[in-house]
């Protein structure tokens, strides 16, 4: 992993990294680097094979387990510094891990509430663990903002990326919903074609809103300088699934972005300007 790895400028990560003190900012610009390695190696739809990115996964969790041990190797030395110096847990990059490996072993097709809701834990939550160190939260309401943070985001990612993740064979959707909005395939094209699909959207959706509330709860207890990056990122993602609500869910569907004038609004309201 490269020692510059960053976000695309123009992402909502990247400006609410922006916003960070430097040290914090490389912090969180050497963990992203290293969830960018493992996510494009689970979504490696070349030649590898499942064997052959999970052992790609196992790989990254022993140069984790190198960290941890002191012995970390010399294209890590950035992010070895940064697990030392915010106390980063080895078990919250091992859930990412576990989270990539679990889109790399098969494609994901309308798993189980439970299921989904251990992916977004891994995929997200844990990212959010990471995150909440390097932003200098106190344990406690911190790992409570993660949880809740991480899988609102998440699920408003799914709910975004439908049609894209179809079209490389996945259905994040939760099978319990499709069932219940009248949708009896997991295959993705044909499930995301059906225009019932808009009924297990609404569903996904109202779960989504329940957590950016619970997190916002833990926002406004939090120390103001260290949650204005995770406001910031409530307020990009709020108004992505807000926008996707009021447009609805049934095909066709446009891709749906942040709203510069909630994010301005963001930016304003809790001083980061």
């Amino acid at each position: 992993m490269s020692s510059q790895a960053a976000p695309v400028a123009h992402s909502s990560f990247y400006t609410a990294m922006r916003i960070l003190p430097e040290k914090q900012r490389e912090g969180m610009f050497a963990v992203y680097g290293f969830c960018r390695e493992v996510d494009d190696i689970a979504d490696d739809r070349g030649p590898a094979t499942a064997a052959e990115r999970l052992a790609k996964l196992e790989k990254w969790r022993a140069d984790i387990a190198s960290i941890f041990a002191g012995r970390a190797p010399p294209h890590l030395a950035v992010l070895a510094d940064v697990t030392r110096g915010f106390q980063l847990k080895q078990e919250d990059f091992n859930a990412v891990i576990d989270g990539m490996a679990m889109d790399a072993k098969q494609d994901i097709r309308a798993p189980d509430w439970a299921t989904l809701d251990l992916y977004c834990d891994r995929v997200a939550s844990a990212v959010g663990r990471l995150s909440v160190r390097i932003f200098r939260l106190p344990e406690e309401p911190g790992v409570a903002l993660a949880h809740h943070l991480g899988r609102a985001l998440q699920l408003t990612n799914i709910l975004r990326d439908i049609d894209e993740d179809a079209s490389i064979g996945r259905l994040y959707l939760p099978r319990e919903a499709l069932t219940a909005a009248g949708v009896m395939t997991d295959e993705p094209l044909t499930a995301t074609a059906d225009p019932r699909l808009a009924g297990a959207c609404v569903e996904v959706a109202a779960r989504a809103h329940e957590h950016f509330e619970k997190a916002q709860s833990f926002m406004v207890g939090a120390p103001r300088a260290a949650v204005k990056a995770p406001r910031l990122m409530a307020a990009a993602y709020g108004s992505i699934l807000d926008r996707m609500q009021k447009e609805g869910f049934a095909p066709p569907r446009r891709r749906a972005k942040a709203s510069r004038l909630r994010l301005l609004g963001a930016l304003l309201r809790y001083g980061i300007l």
